[in-house]
């Protein structure tokens, strides 16, 4: 692509959207599984899936086909309606993610709305406290900004709904905070956004038993964690509990818009009509393709590939020995590369130029989440990019 192309398309772009986003890296028109193209024709190996959103990679037939079956019946209703992908995805919903009979399901747009679903739902038990964590991240809408535990992205939008507070995320630290006027916990299983983070082992299984002691709700944002991305359909079930509400959004459908929250037990009465809603939540569009992205995570047993592939990356990374590198955090295909300081954006940098795309998430941290289709020949295309990226940094 010559400089002056890239200016071009540059300069319009700052032109006409709002500067809310740092400027594009490249002008992507198309893509092909794990691959995508720029407009100069130039092919890049696809490691950030969107930011864990095209689970299936781009232009996936089961995609294709469902999008162009539901779009030539009709795309949106409204909720004075159902649909039957509505239902179907609802009932399919409660079954995976083990909410059962009583679970609940609530459609949205976004991870964002998601959570702020779970926002109003925590407000309805009645109770003022609401605690999270320190660095997590739930959203850039008011609400999940203020559930959001990153004071620089809250500031200059002070003040936000109150009754959050930030704790460490150390079990010491949710004793010390716990009582019987928190309404409820919110935590991610890995804080993908400040650089692919797990919780410390164990502290699920601890949050649900100090939670329940005191009546308060366990509220599991599984956004990014969540349809298969770390080898299980939600990491919340590594650890064998039961929450009362889990969020989730980006993998769901492939790429097109869908957030949810489902709810467990006693939890999924406090909602009641006219609590909450969404003009396109839920829309038979969305949740058709939903339908056809799950069920080809199961025909094609993308959980295992997950897993799989997951190791094989990690060992990938692991193999070149690079000075650069200090860690590799996450579990599945949501993996985090820990470098000495100030080394990952030039890592990231140099990977783009060699044609694959990465996430300088911090200056410390390169975020990897691939489509789940992921395969041995992307492994290795990976490890090649990666070890030339590493090597001219």
């Amino acid at each position: 692509m010559t400089t002056a192309t890239m200016t071009e398309w540059r300069e319009r772009y700052s032109h006409d959207l709002m500067g809310s986003y740092a400027p594009p890296l490249r002008l992507l028109v198309r893509g092909d599984g794990c691959w995508v193209w720029d407009d100069d024709g130039k092919q890049y190996l696809d490691f950030l899936g969107g930011i864990a959103v095209n689970s299936l990679g781009h232009a996936h037939p089961v995609v294709v086909e469902a999008a162009g079956r539901q779009a030539a019946l009709m795309v949106h209703v409204s909720n004075y309606f159902a649909t039957p992908s509505q239902l179907e995805l609802a009932e399919r919903l409660k079954t995976i993610t083990g909410a059962g009979e009583e679970g609940r399901v609530y459609f949205g747009n976004s991870g964002a709305e998601a959570n702020e679903a779970a926002f109003k739902l925590a407000r309805r038990t009645g109770r003022p406290r609401i605690l999270a964590l320190k660095n997590g991240f739930h959203g850039r809408t008011m609400g999940a900004l203020a559930l959001t535990g990153k004071p620089a992205l809250q500031e200059g939008f002070l003040p936000l709904p109150g009754g959050v507070e930030h704790l460490d995320s150390t079990i010491d630290a949710l004793e010390a905070a716990m009582g019987d006027d928190v309404a409820a916990l919110i935590v991610e299983p890995i804080k993908g956004e400040t650089g692919v983070v797990p919780l410390p082992e164990g502290y699920l299984r601890e949050a649900r038993r100090i939670t329940e002691r005191h009546g308060a709700l366990l509220i599991i944002d599984e956004i990014q964690t969540g349809v298969g991305r770390t080898g299980l359909w939600f990491d919340f079930q590594r650890e064998g509990i039961t929450p009362d509400a889990v969020t989730m959004a980006k993998g769901i459908a492939g790429g097109v818009p869908l957030g949810v929250m489902v709810t467990f037990g006693a939890a999924s009465g406090l909602l009641q009509r006219g609590d909450h809603g969404s003009t396109f939540g839920g829309n038979p569009f969305a949740t058709t393709v939903a339908i056809a992205v799950l069920d080809e995570i199961e025909r094609a047993d993308l959980l295992g590939n997950a897993a799989r592939r997951g190791e094989q990356i990690r060992a990938a990374v692991e193999s070149f020995g690079s000075s650069l590198v200090t860690e590799v955090r996450g579990r599945g295909l949501l993996l985090g590369i820990g470098t000495v300081e100030g080394a990952a954006p030039a890592i990231a940098a140099a990977a783009l130029e060699l044609g694959l795309i990465v996430n300088p998430i911090n200056p410390t941290s390169i975020r990897l989440a691939p489509p789940l289709i992921v395969g041995d020949a992307e492994v290795e295309a990976f490890r090649d990019r990666l070890g030339q990226a590493l090597a001219a940094s």
